[in-house]
């Protein structure tokens, strides 16, 4: 038997579909989500709270190598990283894209909210315009607890 989060892991194609039939407000993020820690769990809390449900989109293995992380990014390959944040409470659906952005995928499922982490300022999240379009916002929540990946690959490697 299948553990009940895998119900959450939508493919992309199947997002409008699905995001459809959701109770609004709909939030959306994404990101790489390579090594869950602290800071992501709270985030992905705190989007939750603007909205009645939460879609987040997780870049591809090779979306993340075209971000410039370093070679030896993403750490946990992306079926890895979509099964811990589908385990997650406060996520709804879990998707991913395969593009350097999400912005075909936020044009498909029209979220109300979009949401990034505090150091992304506001008007150079992608897909804001777009979502103010049709009358929603875009919020960048402020960190709560300083984490990242990369400080914490560091750290294990020293």
């Amino acid at each position: 038997m299948r553990p009940a989060f895998e119900r959450k892991l939508i493919e992309p194609q199947t997002a409008g579909r699905v995001c459809a039939s959701l109770t609004r407000p709909l939030v959306f993020t994404n990101g790489v989500f390579d090594v869950l820690h602290r800071g992501h769990v709270t985030y992905l809390a705190r989007a939750k709270a603007l909205g009645s449900a939460l879609m987040v989109a997780i870049n591809s293995d090779a979306s993340v190598r075209r971000l410039g992380k370093g070679p030896e990014r993403p750490v946990n390959p992306l079926d890895d990283r979509m099964a811990l944040v589908a385990a997650l409470e406060a996520v709804d659906y879990v998707t991913w894209f395969d593009e350097d952005t999400p912005l075909a995928l936020i044009e498909t499922i029209r979220p109300e909210v979009l949401v990034k982490g505090g150091d992304w300022p506001v008007e150079k999240i992608v897909g804001g315009t777009q979502v103010a379009g049709w009358g929603g916002r875009t919020i960048a929540i402020p960190f709560e607890y300083r984490r990242s990946t990369t400080g914490l690959i560091s750290r294990i490697r020293r």
